[in-house]
């Protein structure tokens, strides 16, 4: 099982950026996390970062099913609020997608009520710092093994 994890724009600057509101964690220390946690559950993973939306697409778009992945985690920062390309090109992975982030979003300024992936995720963790990411992924984690177990053929 394989899961993209997406980080948005401005996410390189986790640790250095406002840390009442994103923590003092960065972002190769949550990957760092990803990592451990995708391992003690026999989990790959790829990782991706861009300040850029077109850049995520191509990401995205750059081989069949998602480059052979499972499910997407995204932090997608500040393209949540008004990324509609980048909303088509995750919907049309057909993949089960969860949605983080690090401050709580629906509490901040009147635009970041706005969530264009509303609808496609099958889960929007926020307001947990780094702990949005951890949440996230073993959420995505639990629904793909239900996924998969799921559709297995039951022995009569």
């Amino acid at each position: 099982m394989k899961i993209l994890i997406i980080h948005g724009p401005n996410l390189t600057r986790l640790g250095k950026r406002n840390p009442a509101q994103y923590g003092t964690f960065t972002l190769d220390q949550i990957n760092s996390q990803l990592v451990k946690l995708a391992k003690s559950s026999g989990i790959d993973t790829e990782f991706f970062q861009s300040n850029h939306e077109g850049a995520i697409i191509d990401f995205l778009q750059s081989s069949d099913k998602s480059r052979g992945s499972n499910g997407i985690l995204i932090n997608p920062g500040a393209l949540t609020h008004y990324g509609y390309s980048l909303r088509d090109a995750l919907e049309d992975t057909k993949l089960p997608i969860v949605e983080v982030h690090l401050s709580d979003v629906d509490s901040r300024e009147p635009f970041r009520k706005i969530d264009v992936l509303d609808g496609i995720v099958i889960k929007k963790i926020s307001g947990r710092k780094e702990k949005s990411y951890y949440e996230g992924f073993q959420y995505l984690i639990n629904y793909l093994k239900n996924m998969l177990s799921s559709s297995r053929p039951r022995n009569k």
